[in-house]
């Protein structure tokens, strides 16, 4: 089943369609000289950029040259075209295509693919599988965007980027999450309609973005649903009170990153485009 999402799935930076890109947004952006001086940005006994690029997976060297040559490339707002340039990967912002780019090395950014049963926490007092389980012996500090109930599976993203983390989970930016449900019982036909006005729960209203059906048979429905509430066990709730309990759940998207075809119990890097994506979404 493909996941409904308010994101396109691109797989190269610039790739995102539906929304201003930040060179829209920005209106004192500086054009590309093509006179190959050296930029403002030049950091003396930095890394050159093409190398920063490349090491991103922007592609190979000479492909990340031939994006600075191109114009495409920006590092602390100001355009790059000078192939000499050397930057501070971990302390100056690089874009490509107004999509921004993780250039930090020390930075670490991760999707799990959750089974039901693992606990979203590091550590568990309790001895339960958590997530520390799945991340190996890693010497950064790991964090988790939000949570899932235990008894949830699908994508959590987990990162040491506490800045990203922290706007993430934040109410202002509102993220939105896509789940997989199996429920109880056939679908009332005003089921969708009430979700998008909203449902009285017990912390105040919450409103679905998207809902749709995906399959039903005797006794059992599947859907889809969008929201950006960020509520303890919301959409358990919200399908309880509308005469639909919740038998397994799926997070299957989590703003720009989707799960795809990622086995359960597997965890993988994001890619320098999904980042990105990620960045923008959060207006970092």
């Amino acid at each position: 089943m493909v996941p409904m999402s308010p994101y396109r799935d691109p797989r190269a930076p610039g790739g995102r369609s539906n929304r201003p890109s930040r060179k829209q947004r920005a209106s004192t952006k500086k054009a590309p000289t093509g006179t190959g001086e050296t930029s403002d940005a030049h950091v003396s006994g930095g890394v050159r950029l093409q190398k920063v690029l490349a090491e991103a997976g922007l592609g190979s060297r000479r492909a990340c040259e031939q994006l600075i040559l191109d114009g495409r490339v920006e590092v602390d707002g100001n355009i790059v075209t000078e192939l000499g340039t050397r930057i501070d990967p971990e302390t100056q912002s690089v874009y490509v295509d107004t999509l921004r780019i993780s250039t930090s090395k020390q930075k670490v950014y991760l999707a799990l693919n959750k089974p039901a049963g693992v606990v979203s926490t590091m550590k568990d007092p309790e001895g339960r599988k958590n997530l520390a389980d799945y991340v190996g012996n890693r010497a950064e500090r790991i964090f988790h965007v939000g949570r899932l109930d235990t008894d949830t599976e699908g994508l959590i993203l987990l990162t040491n980027d506490g800045e990203l983390a922290n706007r993430l989970a934040h109410p202002r930016y509102e993220i939105p999450k896509t789940y997989l449900a199996q429920v109880k019982g056939q679908l009332a036909k005003d089921a969708s309609a009430r979700l998008k006005a909203g449902i009285e729960l017990d912390d105040g209203i919450v409103k679905v973005d998207e809902f749709r059906l995906v399959d039903s048979t005797p006794g059992r429905s599947v859907v889809e649903l969008t929201l950006h509430s960020g509520r303890n066990r919301v959409v358990r709730r919200l399908l309880a009170a509308i005469g639909n309990p919740v038998e397994r759940l799926v997070r299957t998207q989590f703003g720009p990153i989707s799960l795809a075809e990622q086995r359960q119990g597997k965890i993988r890097p994001l890619r320098s485009d999904e980042i990105g994506e990620l960045f923008e979404a959060v207006d970092l």
